[in-house]
């Protein structure tokens, strides 16, 4: 002990030396003398005046203060009653900084300091303050920072400050943050009506979140009760009972506003009656006549009269008071011309809102639209071309996500395992198909129920397999980095960057498809011994080996198109079983056999999915029901789709 005592005293002779005293003349130090007192108290109450001083006195160090103040580096010399901001060296010693020089004064006990230890609320207030030096930061990160800081707590002082940092701002990009949130500010603390008016007509038809946050407080409402309508509220409208609110919460206002008792309740007044029965009577009534609501209300009101029971409204009472008093909804906002603009602004922007909401929703439906045409053309071609139903179509779109799946755990980097996954999909379930086609297909042409049934009993095999190979768990495929995100136009139209590709995707297989079949050979062949495949045998073509081409290439572009939906989609072996039936939908809505029929029936139910799903958002199987049935009702009338082919395929 007598150890440390002695330390302690070396410690402040050597502080004593030239060039460690602290200036207690400096003006910064005067001014924290000044406000000492409710500094030391750190109360959220009497802060501010103390932190108003400092942020406005004009001092280059009031920034620092400031900030060691939040960060609780400020101390208090108890000795000589000044401050200093410290650094801990160690357990027992701060090394001690004067806030007018910044240069260290030395190292001493902490036991001869006080701590400030502003607690959270303090320290937000502080936050507050600082945002007038951050706004003029060299920095751009810091000025940003304080941006964002305005945005979520941005109050009527940091009004002027924010202003004043704006004709001095070098980047146009900051620059026009600022002016959007120093108008933002206006529609809330501006000094005049006419200024805010002007801020507020500023952000007509703007999508923004953060001007609708602004706006809509000035139109919010509450309900209120009154003898008559008062001049000194911005009154938004009247309500009428029974038609604008019911007479319960009418009365509710009444006795929420102290303009009437509570009501009285048919099982709190027969408790009270039967409490109070003497000599078969209650309140000079007798029993037998309680069976009238009058007399019930009579006998009540003598219990309270003799203060046996509390008052209370009857409901004669309850009807008497609405039918004497007025109700109303009033803004919070009381200046009526302020209230007007906003709701005018909100006007235009729900209207561009809505047809923002058109243009996304128009977005996701062409989306959905892609994926079912990615997985459809391949049946197209087998069921439209072939006039094969083949039930184990989904099941190729399962092969081909499982063969991404693979590929990435062999080759890990996203992008090229994506590039390599799409032709092996295509290799793979290109000779699935051939080899189905060469096995089972081949022995049923013209035999539609058979084939059917066998290739439906193909599609269950093929699950199993799949369940037994890669096991019940849904397996991630997972896109290349570049695909992350969204392409976010503004605060409401927005498309992941996955779905566009899938998209670009879908424009790259329909542009293929076309090529095959209007310029290759095989493309020529496929459409001869469509449309008559006796004639087309008869000049040379081999009807068998196009059908088995024609098959394996309708199962390699269903590979592909599992690869696609895998990167959203979780890779189960019931993948193709959730795209078998909106596929087959596609083909026949489209017109069997067509290419752009294919493409029309897929935006067609792209559309009408999201369309049912918008309108009925919470019940997805509901949706589903009500395409289905409309498609049902659309085939009455189209029989062979939107585009009808002739030939085989359309049953010529």
């Amino acid at each position: 002990m007598i150890l440390r005592l002695f330390a302690a005293l070396a410690l402040s002779l050597a502080m004593a030396g030239p060039g460690t005293s602290q200036d207690a003349d400096a003006p910064i130090q005067q001014l924290l003398q000044e406000h000492s007192e409710i500094i030391q108290s750190s109360s959220r109450r009497t802060i501010q005046p103390a932190i108003d001083a400092i942020r406005d006195s004009g001092l280059g160090e009031a920034q620092l203060v400031l900030e060691k103040w939040a960060a609780r580096e400020m101390w208090l010399d108890e000795a000589t009653g000044l401050f200093v901001y410290a650094e801990e060296v160690n357990r027992d010693t701060l090394r001690i900084f004067d806030f007018a020089t910044g240069e260290a004064i030395g190292e001493v006990p902490d036991e001869t300091y006080d701590q400030i230890k502003p607690n959270s609320g303090i320290r937000g207030l502080i936050g507050s303050a600082l945002v007038k030096f951050q706004l003029s930061d060299p920095d751009p990160e810091n000025r940003l920072a304080a941006l964002t800081a305005l945005e979520r707590n941005g109050n009527e002082s940091h009004l002027p400050v924010l202003r004043d940092s704006i004709a001095d701002e070098p980047d146009a990009a900051i620059k026009a943050r600022k002016e959007r949130i120093e108008r933002l500010l206006t529609i809330s603390y501006g000094a005049t009506a006419e200024e805010r008016i002007e801020a507020i007509s500023a952000f007509e038809g703007d999508l923004g979140v953060d001007a609708r946050a602004a706006l809509n407080p000035l139109v919010a409402t509450t309900r209120r009760a009154a003898t008559e309508l008062p001049e000194n509220m911005n009154i938004a409208r009247v309500l009428r009972v029974g038609r604008d609110l019911e007479p319960e919460e009418a009365y509710d206002l009444l006795v929420a506003a102290d303009l009437a008792p509570e009501r009285l309740t048919r099982d709190a007044q027969r408790q009270a009656l039967q409490a109070n029965i003497i000599e078969g009577k209650v309140g000079g009534v007798p029993v037998s006549a309680l069976f009238d609501p009058t007399v019930r209300d009579t006998a009540y009101a003598a219990l309270v009269d003799a203060g046996l029971a509390e008052a209370a409204a009857t409901e004669a009472d309850v009807d008497q008071s609405i039918a004497d008093h007025v109700f109303f909804e009033t803004y919070a906002e009381r200046d009526e011309a302020v209230t007007t603009a906003a709701q005018e602004a909100l006007n235009a922007i729900e209207l561009k809102v809505g047809m923002n909401q058109f243009f996304d929703l128009s977005l996701d439906a062409l989306s959905l639209a892609s994926i079912y045409f990615l997985a459809a053309i391949g049946l197209a071609i087998t069921f439209g071309v072939m006039g094969v139903i083949n039930m184990a179509h989904g099941e190729f779109i399962m092969m081909g996500a499982y063969t991404g799946y693979v590929i990435q755990q062999v080759i890990p980097n996203y992008t090229v395992s994506i590039l390599v996954a799409i032709p092996v999909a295509f290799a793979v379930t290109f000779a699935a198909g051939v080899a189905m086609e060469r096995l089972v297909i081949r022995w049923l042409y013209s035999r539609p129920l058979e084939t059917l049934l066998a290739t439906f009993g193909i599609s269950i095999a093929l699950q199993q397999i799949a369940k037994n190979v890669f096991g019940t768990q849904a397996r991630p495929l997972t896109s290349p980095g570049w695909l992350d995100g969204a392409w976010i136009m503004n605060d409401v139209v927005s498309i992941s960057y996955i779905r566009i590709a899938i998209f670009v995707l879908a424009l790259i297989f329909l542009a293929f498809f076309l090529f095959l079949m209007k310029k290759t050979r095989l493309g020529l062949e496929t459409r001869a011994v469509t449309q008559n495949p006796k004639m087309a045998a008869s000049m040379g073509i081999n009807p068998d080996r196009v059908n088995m081409l024609t098959f394996g290439l309708g199962s390699g572009i269903a590979g592909i198109a599992g690869v696609a939906i895998g990167l959203y989609a979780k890779v189960t072996s019931e993948l193709g079983s959730d795209y078998i039936v909106q596929s087959f939908m596609t083909v026949v809505v489209g017109g069997v056999g067509n290419i752009w029929g294919t493409l029309l029936g897929a935006t067609m139910i792209g559309f009408l999915q999201k369309g049912i799903e918008w309108l009925n958002p919470s019940n997805t199987l509901a949706a589903q029901t009500y395409m289905i049935v409309f498609i049902i009702i659309f085939i009455q009338f189209r029989p062979r789709g939107i585009i009808a082919l002739k030939g085989r395929a359309a049953g010529d």
